[in-house]
């Protein structure tokens, strides 16, 4: 993709297509800004600003797809990291591997994500139990889960503003 087609705006974030784009190279371009949005050093002080990030990155997904945002003490990124993928309608997801993932980072905290392909964001019972067993073990490490967002194509669910953590 030529990203010389775009051009930096008058006003910070915004662009001047300077040549015929296609949609998927408009994706390409999207994908690649969540990607530094969620990039290391980058702070998220409330999850909710990572959700179009989030969405922009998962929510094409035809099968469930199971990733963490590890944080440092300072809630800055230290990475993005898709661990698991599953089917049309489930993942298998191993404690035991987010908790090394986690330790191997450093981080200090985390932020569970996942999307849902059928494009319906509601947290479902697994999804709560899986989170729960999450910050369990996480949580024996000292290591707190500050949310779990599911990505549907329909928006995002924040565990953490549903009351779920």
């Amino acid at each position: 993709m030529n990203h010389r087609k775009l051009s930096a705006g008058e006003v910070a974030g915004t662009y001047h297509i300077t040549a015929p784009v296609t949609e998927a190279e408009l994706l390409s371009i999207a994908k690649g800004m969540a990607r530094r949005r969620l990039s290391r050093g980058r702070k998220i002080s409330q999850p909710a600003l990572a959700f179009e990030y989030l969405q922009v990155l998962m929510q094409d997904y035809e099968h469930e797809v199971f990733s963490a945002v590890f944080l440092d003490s300072q809630h800055r990124v230290i990475r993005f990291e898709e661990l698991f993928r599953g089917t049309i309608d489930s993942a298998s997801v191993y404690p035991r591997e987010v908790v090394k993932q986690a330790l191997a980072c450093n981080a200090a905290a985390v932020i569970l994500v996942h999307n849902h392909p059928s494009g319906d964001p509601e947290p479902s019972d697994t999804d709560r139990r899986i989170t729960q067993r999450l910050k369990e073990a996480l949580g024996l490490m000292e290591i707190r889960v500050i949310d779990h967002i599911v990505v549907g194509s329909e928006g995002c669910e924040s565990f953490a503003e549903l009351g779920y953590l």
